[in-house]
């Protein structure tokens, strides 16, 4: 188990805050960055390559010297026609950290690791698991039960357990984790990062609505629905955005709703993972990431404290 050197620096605080989509932007990254957590966007959050360049020239000027690492999010899928032309831009300007989704592609791995990148692949399952390792990724991002987007069925120590068994690479848990007391949970199961998603849109620098944010902060686990009928692929949304766009969540299609535009689809319907139900508050990243580092300190101390 091991954190890349590369991503040592400034880090104070084991967390990744997740690439969502349509919620992650150059305010979120920044600020997750200057106060020691790695922050990430998906490179789709632009409509275009060009202006995916631009946000990270943005990013990389508005860092502090002691910031942290940042990260961008790839779709590696046949349906995504502007991979190569976005890989192309994280290689000439060299992002440190390159998350890839729905697929682990060698030439990828190849290409970040030729200028010093570090990769790490998000999974839902150990087959896919299997696969991104033997294509030479860097790290894999669990993504268990109960975790906001696209999320898994397994349960999280099943699967921290599963993958270590054959993967000596960086592990990062997702799903749930929303103080740092899950944080410290997610070390002590094995874990090297807690990837941090629905805690993280209801801050003050994410792009999500007001109204989003504020349906995270009511919301508790029970209002979470897991359902292929947004976007074709088992994910969780918010039961009451669900409601409000007219879908009934008792009487869900095995498949994929008729909407024309799956980006209108989850700009309406609001995606969440379980993990609301410890999400009390809108506040600054640098609030939240501060009093991450103080419930994680506590949990260890009372750990220390009652068991030695």
């Amino acid at each position: 188990m091991a954190i890349p050197a590369s991503l040592k620096k400034g880090l104070k605080l084991p967390v990744i805050a997740a690439p969502m989509f349509l919620v992650s932007g150059p305010d979120l990254v920044v600020e997750a960055c200057n106060a020691g957590v790695i922050g990430t966007f998906p490179s789709l959050n632009q409509r275009t390559t060009e202006g995916y360049r631009d946000w990270v020239q943005e990013i990389k000027g508005r860092l502090s010297p002691d910031a942290a690492a940042f990260g961008v999010n790839h779709i590696v899928h046949p349906t995504n026609p502007r991979l190569m032309a976005d890989m192309m831009v994280s290689v000439e300007e060299k992002v440190p950290l390159i998350i890839t989704s729905l697929g682990a592609v060698r030439d990828v791995v190849d290409a970040v690791h030729g200028y010093g990148g570090v990769v790490f692949h998000d999974i839902a399952n150990v087959r896919h698991a299997r696969k991104a390792a033997q294509a030479g990724v860097d790290g894999l991002i669990l993504v268990a039960n109960g975790a906001g987007g696209h999320a898994g069925v397994v349960n999280p120590f099943a699967l921290v357990n599963e993958v270590r068994s054959f993967f000596d690479g960086t592990i990062i848990l997702s799903g749930c984790l929303s103080t740092g007391s899950d944080v410290a949970a997610a070390l002590m199961m094995g874990a090297d990062f807690a990837y941090m998603g629905t805690r993280f849109i209801s801050t003050d620098e994410s792009m999500a609505q007001g109204e989003y944010k504020q349906m995270i902060v009511d919301a508790g686990a029970s209002d979470i629905t897991y359902t292929p009928a947004v976007s074709g692929i088992p994910a969780n949304f918010l039961t009451p955005s669900l409601v409000a766009n007219g879908i009934d969540p008792k009487s869900l299609p095995e498949h994929k709703l008729d909407m024309a535009d799956e980006a209108k689809a989850w700009k309406t319907v609001w995606s969440a993972g379980q993990g609301s139900a410890a999400v009390q508050d809108i506040v600054p990243v640098s609030e939240l990431v501060h009093r991450l580092a103080a419930e994680m300190s506590s949990a260890r101390d009372k750990f220390v404290k009652d068991w030695g």
